[in-house]
């Protein structure tokens, strides 16, 4: 059973506000987890196993610790996914030249085959959307997103704000 259809973003902020555009990212992200499930049914499920799949095809064989660190979680939320991944014959273990305990994945025939029938679908999916869509206005929207990314990832920006309230009252 499908999951119903993310509700629409109803709450509107000014138009120069970041919150505006955290909220439209947050619904955006929900709407395409959910449009995702239906593009790629049951063998694409899961936002993890198509984003590990697609990063062993298009990047080479990497560790668990390794397609850990590039998704910011933990070895212990990418193991169960490529233990799986590895029961349907979509990963291949091997010796790691780096690492004695710590195998390589990569991915196999049927996977790469999986990630091309993904990446199809994707890209009809895109190009149906993308219709009237300006492509300056893509790219900016683009660049603006990259740069709101790319101050987050800067953690004193963030935090430091957090800090002036557990300093307490001046």
């Amino acid at each position: 059973m499908r999951p119903r259809s993310p509700r629409k973003l109803r709450k509107r902020h000014p138009r120069d506000d970041l919150s505006a555009v955290v909220d439209e990212c947050i619904v955006l992200a929900d709407r395409l987890v959910w449009v995702a499930e239906h593009i790629h049914g049951e063998e694409g499920r899961r936002a993890a196993r198509r984003g590990i799949l697609r990063g062993l095809a298009r990047y080479g064989p990497q560790s668990v610790p390794a397609l850990a660190r590039a998704r910011s979680v933990t070895r212990q939320n990418v193991q169960p996914v490529i233990d799986a991944l590895l029961r349907e014959g979509l990963v291949a273990a091997a010796g790691n030249p780096r690492h004695r305990r710590s195998p390589l994945f990569s991915i196999t025939a049927r996977g790469t085959a999986l990630v091309q029938r993904m990446d199809d679908n994707d890209a009809r999916v895109l190009a149906a959307v993308a219709a009237g869509l300006s492509t300056t206005d893509l790219a900016t929207t683009s660049r603006t997103l990259r740069h709101v990314r790319e101050r987050f990832e800067v953690q004193l920006r963030w935090r430091s704000a957090l800090a002036r309230d557990e300093r307490g009252p001046e």
